[in-house]
């Protein structure tokens, strides 16, 4: 059967972005980011708290991490409450051990669950990311915008109205978005979104309901993608991550300020075999200089 002309009728095709979001740019041309006391790099560390309903609808797509087996699924349920009774004191520890504070993303169901969570992360004193509803109310291409509004506000009501922070920051679940949903977190009032992972500076983005912040959360260089998709040894994951970290700071020294980000779940990492692995990693950075670790809202400050 032919294909209809109009398949191959494709208004944007060219030189360009194929949405009217961002221009093109050149990383190496652009400005660099202009850090406190000229540092090389941002060292922004992102920790998602994820809550999986133990009977997710699984629509349009199951989200990494979803259940698997027959309802109850209590195996896979309880491997990711790990993450979120124990994993996450452990990140939390070793984090204050290096005096790092991270952009820790939170699904309100696990607000209204267990909010001692939360406050334990502000109290810590981390900038607290909304990461949606829950890792089954997903955003995606075609979905009803009132539902998406809806999912958007409550996320965020529930979010600042316990956290006591003004929860500017954005990461929908499973980094899934529909083409409105920049649009609709700009006219929440948040100024950073974390789903794009195509740059290694922020970049801004302009939205009919005012300009917002992409900020580069790695999603290749994460626990899940290295340990858990690509089944790769807690030593291969450090040692990705450091040559990260190195090349980044290479380059930096030529063009100016970049952005190191290191996305870490806690039901991967926070397991005790895992956490010397992340220790490795944070003692390496510590020992470094010319860094800064700035959470996401401070670096939407350094562009404003």
């Amino acid at each position: 059967m032919p294909l209809d002309d109009l398949f191959l009728q494709y208004p944007k095709r060219g030189h360009h972005m194929d949405h009217d979001l961002y221009a093109w740019s050149n990383l190496f041309e652009r400005p660099p980011l202009q850090l406190p006391n000229g540092a090389k790099l941002a060292v922004m560390i992102t920790i998602p708290l994820e809550f999986f309903p133990l009977n997710p609808s699984g629509k349009p797509f199951k989200a990494p991490g979803s259940m698997v087996t027959p309802y109850p699924d209590f195996r896979h349920y309880t491997t990711r409450d790990y993450g979120n009774r124990v994993g996450i004191f452990r990140l939390m520890n070793v984090l204050e051990k290096y005096g790092l504070r991270a952009n820790i993303a939170i699904n309100s169901a696990l607000v209204e669950k267990y909010p001692i969570l939360l406050d334990e992360v502000v109290k810590a004193g981390h900038e607290v990311v909304a990461h949606g509803v829950d890792m089954d109310a997903l955003h995606y291409g075609g979905m009803d915008k009132e539902l998406e509004t809806k999912y958007i506000t409550e996320a965020l009501s529930v979010l600042r109205s316990r956290s006591g922070q003004a929860v500017k920051g954005w990461l929908s679940p499973a980094f899934s978005e529909s083409f409105d949903t920049p649009t609709l977190v700009a006219e929440a009032g948040c100024t950073f979104i974390c789903d794009w992972a195509n740059d290694d500076l922020p970049y801004w983005m302009k939205t009919p309901q005012g300009n917002i912040i992409a900020m580069p959360v790695s999603q290749e260089l994460s626990d899940r993608r290295i340990i858990i998709e690509y089944h790769q040894t807690e030593e291969s994951f450090v040692t990705q991550v450091l040559d990260q970290f190195e090349a980044l700071y290479e380059e930096a020294e030529t063009y100016g300020g970049r952005v190191f980000s290191l996305t870490l779940t806690p039901y991967i990492s926070g397991l005790p075999f895992r956490l010397q692995a992340i220790d490795t990693i944070l003692k390496y950075i510590s020992s470094k200089n010319d860094w800064v670790n700035p959470t996401g809202t401070e670096i939407v400050d350094l562009m404003s």
